[in-house]
């Protein structure tokens, strides 16, 4: 019987970068304490707020039912519970990199692009920023995160730019591993700290066996999936559930 509901967040709950949409918090609302929900991706804390939490209090979701959704940010490496009482998130673990490392990383990524023609600067919007310290990784967006859909997808649909930067920063700061998500990102995390890590954590916190956990990602089949795909599975999964 499984417990757990996880899930990747950019093109499995929601086109990339965007809040999910309507259906999807609905649909998650209604499996809110029926199910655990962890959504684990490389998103930022606040990426989570933007594109899950705050739809999910759009359409009407109780501090009780938050208290059965768990955060597992920057690919699980860091973890938040909502606390009803608090009526807040609550910090449950973090594996930070330090400041020497988050340097290092950024001054080897941005070498790399710039080398390689791919540090666009220049189509940045107001605010908006290339490397991101995520605490525990440093991704790099190469057109930021307040670029429109269309650009980020037309960007690198093949992930070509992205496998060369790899390849250089590689050789800049070998120390490190380096995740390619996303539409125009490159993750990178002192080695062992990717999702199989947050994935092993999640099962720890929610003191569920692999078995327990029905995980939904846009990179687990051919072709990958979309969020119209997990909206029919979800609505299956609660048609059966109610049934």
């Amino acid at each position: 019987m499984k417990k757990v509901l996880s899930f990747d967040i950019d093109q499995t709950l929601n086109i990339a970068k965007t809040p999910i949409p309507d259906e999807i918090a609905e649909l998650l609302r209604d499996l809110l304490g029926k199910y655990e929900i962890a959504p684990i991706s490389g998103q930022k804390f606040e990426q989570f707020l933007i594109q899950i939490v705050d739809r999910l209090k759009d359409v009407g979701t109780t501090p009780e039912q938050f208290e059965h959704l768990h955060l597992f940010v920057a690919q699980g490496t860091q973890y938040y519970r909502f606390s009803a009482a608090k009526n807040d998130w609550e910090q449950i673990y973090n594996f930070p990199l330090t400041d020497e490392q988050v340097k290092e990383i950024t001054e080897a990524i941005e070498k790399a692009a710039t080398e390689l023609g791919y540090w666009e600067a220049d189509k940045l919007q107001d605010g908006d920023e290339i490397i991101e310290n995520r605490l525990s990784q440093v991704t790099f967006s190469a057109l930021g995160q307040k670029a429109g859909t269309e650009a980020k997808y037309a960007w690198d649909p093949d992930c070509k730019k992205r496998e060369a930067i790899v390849a250089r920063v590689k050789e800049l700061a070998p120390a490190y591993e380096y995740e390619i998500g996303g539409t125009t990102s490159i993750n990178a995390f002192v080695p062992g700290m990717n999702k199989v890590f947050g994935m092993t954590h999640l099962l720890e916190e929610l003191k569920v066996e692999k078995s327990e956990i029905l995980y939904f990602g846009d990179m687990t089949q051919p072709g990958g999936n979309s969020h119209e795909d997990t909206a029919y599975a979800l609505r299956g999964i609660l048609g059966v559930y109610s049934k």
